[in-house]
């Protein structure tokens, strides 16, 4: 498939692509990922992050590879996703069971290796459950050295592949061991290893109490943007509305600093059309619509010298009257 440079590779969150599926798919009562990519594909979607275990039940490596190339699509990495199994309830790094923890580095060494066999490159690890939801509860600094031995465990089973932190401040758990960029790129120092970064999550930044585009500055000066995941939201909790729906002037300003941090990596739309059950591949379309729109607004901004200047000056009104007239006309 020929992609134009000029244009990232967008992918979405496949689950969300069930909805509707009776209708979709009235003859079928398994729906299995191979369903899922071609119908994600439908929506004008070039690239597909996948789930492991997950997406992998009904599907070998090797059909889903199959199914990428046949929707014209191709695979911008693996997710792990501990949380789905309740084994792991009381963390995957931090189990206090000292077994269950190598069992999730095992599981996540498979994971690498799956990933290796379909090409893929980054794995994003999401640690949701690794946290606390009591004082007295955990043993804060035995969590951290077991969360980091794990991780240096893993990066190191595969240096070829990069290793994506995406952190949250809490969900499932009360309180995540790494929920926000300062404690990431702390871990990220103490680890030391060149193959890992951060996946940045527009509502996950938020609900931090983070501004996206500083949050992005600061992980591309300290380690690497691995990932992006575009959606909107309130900043109470992890909304994962539709891109530009709150937050358009903050989105605009991140694919300003994505720009100058030189990221090529794919935009992937972390939404939940199924919380009102939208239609996801409306949905999806207008996520891309958006960006498109939103990236030829950050591409007049970028080399904007009065806009430079006024930054230079911290003047906040002619910054915002520039802007706004970039978006607004």
């Amino acid at each position: 498939m020929t992609q134009d440079k000029s244009t990232p590779k967008y992918a979405a969150r496949l689950n969300a692509f069930k909805i509707g599926a009776k209708a979709y798919w009235p003859e079928k009562n398994t729906i299995t990922t191979t369903d899922l990519l071609a119908r994600a594909a439908t929506a004008g979607l070039t690239a597909a992050d996948l789930n492991y275990p997950d997406h992998f039940v009904e599907d070998t490596p090797s059909d889903l590879s199959m199914a990428l190339q046949d929707n014209g699509m191709v695979l911008n990495g693996l997710a792990m996703r501990y949380y789905t199994d309740p084994g792991y309830k009381l963390g995957a790094f931090t189990h206090p069971d000292a077994s269950v923890r190598r069992e999730a580095i095992d599981e996540t060494k498979r994971g690498l290796d799956v990933l290796a066999e379909m090409g893929g490159t980054m794995m994003t690890l999401w640690m949701g459950q690794d946290g606390f939801d009591y004082s007295f509860q955990m043993d804060y600094a035995q969590a951290w050295d077991a969360t980091l031995d794990a991780m240096a465990e893993v990066a190191d089973h595969n240096p070829q592949i990069d290793i994506a932190l995406e952190y949250k401040p809490n969900e499932p758990r009360a309180f995540a061991l790494m929920p926000d960029a300062a404690t990431t790129l702390l871990a990220l120092a103490a680890l030391s290893r060149p193959n890992t970064g951060v996946t940045l999550d527009f509502a996950h930044v938020l609900y931090a109490d983070e501004m996206p585009a500083f949050a992005a500055a600061l992980v591309a000066r300290h380690s690497r943007i691995l990932g992006v995941h575009l959606n909107d939201g309130y900043g109470k909790w992890d909304n994962g509305l539709m891109v530009g729906a709150v937050h358009p002037i903050q989105t605009v300003e991140l694919l300003v600093e994505l720009e100058r941090a030189g990221y090529e990596g794919a935009i992937y739309f972390d939404t939940f059309p199924d919380h009102s059950g939208l239609d996801p591949v409306a949905e999806a379309r207008t996520n891309i619509e958006v960006v498109e729109r939103l990236r030829a607004v950050a591409a007049r901004l970028i080399g904007d010298t009065d806009l430079q200047h006024a930054i230079a000056r911290q003047d906040a009104p002619t910054a915002m009257r520039l802007v706004q007239a970039a978006m607004l006309g």
